[in-house]
């Protein structure tokens, strides 16, 4: 009989341990002496009542690993229960959102999506504001531990190339991602503390400083006004995309600088093609928009590094209508946003290693095709791509597109125009957060999807989230009975 004890366990735990955070923002509205730090209050004790409830119950099924199912089964119950306690502020609070609407809020928000249904940001109570920051920088944190630790193990999406960095976690899930997320917990909340410090130093209020470092550092993009971070300009907006970039690049390769290995990000193949794409994408980006700004280098460069950086990490600020670029750009757009930050990051995503590992192949095939009697194995980082990897990305990619269309026809279906269809589609399962048209696009929103728009995004924000085949391998019975 199956187990649900451990998984049941785990969830405990990490819902009390929210309920516990939402005191962060009640505490800022009893300081601004509004009323609404009550739905906080309320929230809090019903999250973790409930939480310690079942961490108890489910306390005496704990070993000491976890099977593959029970593994499966954990990473996409987490990301479904914290959105729908995640929520509970929204709806009592003071943005009284609907179910729909507010689960939406705190699925876009766990999973660093950034999209957002809710409208008057600049008039909120802070403690809306923070509860958003703050679900986004506890999402992105979550995300580099599955990525650092379970999706290697679980061989999801070619992950499981990083398994040697991931330290050998199988079968000792819990103690092995308790030592992972320590060391990488620093990193993150260092890297958090310097964003802050910047964007103080150049200007920003504390509390916008806090949020917007919460929501930069994870790659989240929630921002604290409805016109995102257009509000800031000029060197805040050179800080943003410094730290953009710091965030799309893998976690672990800090900690080894930490440890003495200084040149570790540099000697990463992803990561240098990470940086070479972002600098190439930037300089023909610039180069197009000084048609659009004459005469003005320096802005027309700041707005292509901002605006490209903030898509292709997933982040989704937006600091100018880029629909007003022209069709070619718009284009560009969309598709920088479906290359992803690297492996192991806060960035979302295809990630740009499975890029590299889809070229390394082609050129590995085009070379047969040249020599059909030659040997040529395709390679990354200089080691030879295990025929399980190339199998496992190769499904991804196929799964990811079949996902896109298969969300962007019943979009379609529920009455959105093409454009918001397939923009939407990718924006959530990209994790993206803004997509295209005058609908959801920069200067716009979800609030005015209906419902059942806002129901297949969620849930699109959810696979997209967690690379697809871990909630796939859910509903296939064969997984069950291995």
């Amino acid at each position: 009989m199956f187990d649900l004890r451990p998984v049941g366990y785990v969830i405990g735990l990490l819902v009390t341990a929210l309920g516990l955070t939402m005191l962060a923002p009640m505490t800022i509205d009893l300081i601004d002496g509004r009323g609404h730090w009550t739905a906080f209050a309320e929230s809090a004790v019903i999250t973790a009542l409930i939480g310690g409830l079942v961490a108890l119950a489910c306390q005496n099924g704990v070993k000491e690993g976890l099977n593959i199912q029970q593994t499966f089964l954990l990473t996409t119950s987490v990301w479904v229960a914290l959105p729908i306690f995640g929520a509970l502020p929204l709806i009592i609070g003071a943005s009284e959102l609907s179910t729909i609407d507010a689960v939406f809020e705190a699925m876009s928000g766990l999973t660093t999506t950034g999209a957002t249904v809710m409208t008057g940001l600049d008039d909120l109570p802070r403690g809306i504001l923070l509860w958003r920051s703050i679900l986004q920088w506890l999402g992105g944190i979550g995300i580099i531990v599955v990525a650092m630790v379970f999706l290697p193990e679980l061989r999801v999406g070619g992950m499981q190339i990083f398994r040697a960095e991931a330290f050998d976690t199988f079968g000792k899930i819990l103690p092995r991602a308790t030592q992972i997320a320590s060391q990488i917990s620093a990193v993150y909340v260092s890297v958090t503390v310097a964003c802050v410090v910047t964007y103080v130093v150049l200007g920003m209020s504390i509390f916008d400083a806090i949020t917007h470092a919460f929501t930069t550092v994870s790659t989240g993009g929630m921002a604290n006004y409805d016109a995102s971070f257009s509000v800031f300009s000029g060197p805040l907006e050179y800080a943003a995309s410094v730290f953009m970039l710091l965030s799309a690049l893998p976690f672990v390769r800090y900690v080894q600088m930490l440890n003495g290995h200084f040149n570790a990000p540099l000697l990463d193949v992803q990561v240098r093609g990470f940086l070479y794409t972002v600098a190439t994408l930037v300089i023909v980006t610039s180069v197009l928009l000084t048609q659009i700004f004459p005469h003005h280098w320096e802005q027309a460069f700041r707005e292509a590094l901002f605006n490209i950086t903030s898509i292709i990490s997933g982040t989704g600020y937006s600091s100018v209508d880029y629909m007003s670029w022209g069709s070619f750009l718009i284009t560009v757009f969309f598709f920088v946003g479906l290359i992803g930050g690297c492996a192991g990051s806060t960035a979302c995503s295809i990630k740009i290693f499975r890029y590299q590992i889809l070229f390394a192949s082609i050129a590995s095939q085009i070379k047969k095709i040249r020599s059909p009697h030659g040997v040529f194995t395709p390679k990354y980082s200089g080691r030879p791509i295990g025929e399980d990897v190339l199998n496992s990305v190769m499904s991804f990619f196929v799964f990811f597109v079949l996902t896109l269309g298969l969300i962007a026809v019943a979009l379609s279906f529920t009455g959105l125009d093409f454009v918001t269809s397939i923009s939407g589609a990718a924006a959530t399962v990209a994790n993206i957060g803004p997509g295209l048209g005058d609908i959801i696009g920069p200067a716009g929103n979800y609030a005015t999807l209906n419902d059942a728009a806002k129901v297949i995004l969620t849930f699109s924000m959810l696979i997209g989230r967690l690379e697809l085949l871990v909630v796939y391998a859910l509903v296939i019975p064969a997984f069950w009975r291995g």
